[in-house]
């Protein structure tokens, strides 16, 4: 396969060993299938890159992420973020896209980082830092479900060493 040219398909395949045949324009866009590509070069079939680190479901998730960035690339995410709502970020499409349980979210990250594909790595982050931004510390332990295991006076001392970063 001439892995120079950005036709054809690739088949990416997920932690449980289903396939996802995908463009290999929308496949390059994470940089660790790109390197696999490039380095399988010599091969005339269809590759398949195995990526045993993200789930079906959530690799399907990423190649909806891939496909529509192709077709509508994301605005860049200014930082630090100007809202806590995602969708006064980015657009409508990338916004509701994130708009999923923590657990995806977070699972969302992973693969990310882990397939290096930097816009979707940098949308998930965002959601999250909003899902932060303008929040105690205890509202933030409330949704990230967080125990809190400073005693009172730990607390009090971390509070008062750090009171300068409350300061307006």
């Amino acid at each position: 396969m001439d892995v120079d040219t950005d036709t054809g398909a690739v088949k990416l395949i997920s932690k449980e060993g289903d396939d996802f045949p995908v463009d290999i324009e929308v496949a390059k866009m994470s940089e660790l299938v790109k390197g696999m590509l490039e380095d399988d070069a010599d091969d005339d079939d269809v590759t398949e890159i195995p990526l045993p680190n993200v789930k079906a479901a959530v690799l399907k998730k990423v190649i909806e992420f891939c496909q529509h960035h192709r077709n509508e690339p994301m605005t860049e995410i200014e930082k630090p973020l100007k809202s806590a709502q995602m969708a006064e970020v980015v657009q409508k499409w990338y916004a509701d896209f994130v708009n999923v349980e923590q657990v995806l979210l977070f699972e969302l990250i992973l693969a990310a980082n882990y397939m290096d594909i930097k816009p979707l790595l940098d949308l998930t982050c965002a959601t999250v830092a909003s899902m932060i931004k303008g929040k105690t510390p205890e509202e933030i332990r409330k949704t990230f479900n967080i125990a809190n295991d400073f005693s009172p006076e730990e607390e009090a001392q971390v509070r008062e060493e750090n009171k300068w970063c409350e300061e307006p």
